[in-house]
């Protein structure tokens, strides 16, 4: 059963294995991803921060959630993905994966930090407080820091093998963190709020204020996706520059 798990990812990744058609695959449906990105976040923040109404508790206070819930879901999701990445390092070595890995690292700090500092600018007159060491909040600033001592680990390291082991390594080791960041809510007395929509349950938010919402995450997810595969192709190219593919392809350009 190994045997064959083995033999069918490796049927996967392998197409993808090689710099030079990973480039050129990628770099073709950049533009589309962009277009599209572009289209749902237009859409999805017009009508959550300017045409959808205001909630009957919080006011127009609570529109900054359009912002907040996308990328605190984004910085769960881009460690989840990291975490994938790091496996296929570790087990298949396929140094492509070294690549996204760093560069959805990247991506993650950012939705962590954005996600950090809209809660605070939410909880200030929601709680009456810009910080509050609740359960939700602290493990979520531990994801920020995972983010920061993965970044600053590849940073460290001159040979790009070594730096790909580690960072895998240590990428995995902090997955332990995302479920206690989803379950926090329900494990522990906290102030901040349960889930306003799950894919199993009835949403708790009105449809004119969900919808808008989840096209502005699918914005934001496209936003990232399309970024992360920016950054790889351009850490792709640095770490290729001595290829001949490479050069070629600056000749032509």
């Amino acid at each position: 059963m190994l045997f064959l798990f083995n033999a069918a990812m490796w049927k996967f990744l392998y197409p993808l294995a090689s710099p030079k058609v990973f480039f050129h695959k990628i770099e073709f449906i950049l533009p589309v991803i962009a277009f599209m990105a572009l289209i749902f976040l237009l859409v999805g923040l017009t009508w959550g921060l300017f045409i959808a109404p205001p909630d009957y508790q919080q006011g127009d206070a609570y529109r900054i959630l359009y912002v907040h819930v996308p990328a605190a879901f984004l910085s769960l999701f881009l460690y989840g993905l990291m975490a994938f990445f790091a496996f296929v390092l570790l087990v298949w070595r396929i140094k492509i994966a070294g690549i996204l890995l760093i560069s959805t690292a990247e991506m993650g700090f950012l939705m962590a930090l954005i996600a950090l500092v809209t809660g605070s600018i939410w909880g200030k007159p929601m709680w009456g407080t810009w910080w509050i060491w609740d359960a939700r909040l602290t493990s979520e600033f531990i994801l920020l820091l995972l983010y920061a001592a993965i970044l600053a680990t590849s940073s460290a390291f001159q040979q790009k093998g070594s730096q790909d082991k580690m960072v895998a390594i240590l990428t995995l080791i902090g997955v332990v963190d995302l479920p206690i960041i989803h379950y926090s809510v329900y494990w522990w007395n906290t102030l901040h709020q349960g889930a306003t929509f799950s894919l199993l349950a009835k949403p708790k938010i009105a449809p004119v204020m969900l919808f808008p919402l989840l096209l502005t995450l699918t914005g934001f997810f496209l936003y990232a996706f399309w970024a992360l595969l920016s950054k790889s192709l351009n850490h792709l190219l640095m770490r290729e520059c001595h290829q001949r593919w490479v050069k070629d392809l600056i000749e032509e350009r």
